[in-house]
């Protein structure tokens, strides 16, 4: 065994070196040791290669705020240890991270496990509401309470020593990769994609997992091409911590089987049987093979050489600031009178100036609350406000935008925006219970 760190990604190997590799990838709030229990019986096939997510487990603390960049991060570790093709189980958003590599990178990855995963975690309100609520309170918080998601009530109980190492996990995790990891995970969707995932992958999840449970682990069946389903009794989101054999011996006949394409068509399941021990990671070769070369730029014919229309980027900027549930409800309210309003404010304020590049997210916040204050606009203080929570800003650099106002635009029109914001800050940033 050897254990390095790097710039990029901090990283472990287990077992024989001249074994084909098996990629481990760790959950959100995890490390490597999520693993520990599989590795034993791993390692007699394999030689397994284990990886801690940025500011995880004394990980360098460099943030990465989508599944492509920490994809891109692993395989640039990988080629630095001349790792080429490999296979790889990833839980919940170490599977999102499996998902890019068998869409994006399928030369790479021989065989696939997801492990508590989903095409889309939740929504993106949730993960960035969630962001809002460790840059202002810390960690803590959800430390406190990743017990009741990832495992079941029985084995919290009966098993404290490993309820409290998993908020220990938690609370030692860097704020700021935290955050980062949940913009990872709520600008993935990968939904309308999942027919392109040519690699043979296994759904694996618990019973009862309410937070990706096996609803969203049949969407992945249901979408992916060739991929069967497990479903392990007594287990909730952690289930390689909850019931390791289970997830052991599962993993073993899926990365030793030869694969069987055929599966019941209804249920988009298939008893996994017994194989024999034949592996299909193919041998890491001695120089990693380049992983594609660069091609002249391709022009589409008909593809018109303008400015794309800046709508799409419009609606998109405008859910990542102001929220999905937000930007929904105005929308459901538009009618054919306002409807060519909304078009307009997505089109223009939203993918013409809040996506110019002179400005980051923050400074465009704090401008915006400055200018609500001046104009007396309350009506929209209390979207923007919640906006410049998830883009950033903490209450106590709020406060300073509006006391800056308070001067420039006058005492009534900060007061008013003071109750507002006050408001919504005490919703935004109450940990839920």
């Amino acid at each position: 065994m050897n254990e390095t760190k790097t710039p990029a990604l901090q990283y472990r190997f287990d077992g024989p070196e001249d074994a084909p590799v098996l990629i481990l990838g760790p959950s959100l709030g995890t490390t490597w040791h999520m693993w520990d229990r599989q590795v034993p019986e791993l390692t007699q096939h394999w030689r397994v290669f284990r990886f801690d997510l940025p500011g995880h487990g004394g990980a360098p603390a460099y943030p990465v705020g989508s599944v492509g960049g920490l994809t891109a991060r692993l395989l640039a570790t990988l080629d630095a240890v001349g790792v080429h093709r490999f296979g790889y189980a990833g839980c919940a958003l170490g599977g999102a991270v499996g998902l890019e590599l068998a869409l994006r990178h399928p030369d790479r990855i021989a065989s696939l496990a997801l492990i508590a995963a989903s095409p889309r975690f939740g929504t993106a309100d949730e993960f960035r509401g969630r962001g809002v609520i460790v840059r202002t309170n810390g960690l803590d918080p959800i430390a406190r309470s990743s017990p009741d998601r990832w495992f079941t009530h029985g084995f919290a109980a009966a098993q404290p020593a490993i309820t409290d190492w998993a908020v220990q996990m938690v609370r030692t995790t860097d704020p700021g990769c935290y955050i980062a990891a949940c913009e990872a995970l709520a600008s993935f969707d990968v939904r309308a994609e999942l027919g392109g995932a040519g690699v043979p992958t296994l759904v694996l999840v618990g019973s009862e997992d309410r937070v990706t449970g096996p609803a969203e682990a049949r969407t992945l069946v249901a979408g992916v091409p060739d991929a069967r389903l497990a479903v392990v009794p007594g287990a909730s989101h952690l289930v390689p911590v909850e019931q390791p054999a289970a997830v052991r011996d599962l993993l073993v006949r899926h990365f030793s089987s030869p694969w069987k394409a055929a599966f019941d068509s209804d249920t988009g399941q298939m008893a996994i049987p017994a194989p024999p021990l034949k592996r299909v990671l193919a041998a890491t070769p001695p120089h990693p093979a380049p992983v594609a070369e660069i091609a002249p730029p391709v022009t589409v014919p008909g593809q018109l050489s303008g400015r794309p229309d800046p709508y799409d980027t419009g609606i998109k900027v405008r859910r990542e600031v102001l929220g999905d549930a937000h930007v929904d409800r105005t929308l459901a309210q538009a009618d054919e009178f306002s409807g060519d309003f909304q078009e307009l404010v997505t089109r223009y304020a939203w993918g013409e100036i809040w996506d110019r590049p002179g400005l980051d997210r923050r400074s465009r916040s704090c401008v915006t609350l400055t200018a609500l204050v001046a104009g007396g606009h309350t009506d929209q203080l209390a979207s923007h406000v919640r906006a410049a929570l998830r883009n950033g800003l903490t209450p106590a650099e709020i406060k300073e935008v509006l006391l800056q106002a308070a001067v420039y635009c006058g005492i009534p029109a900060a007061g008013g925006a003071f109750r507002v914001a006050q408001q919504v800050i005490r919703e935004e940033t109450t940990p839920t219970e």
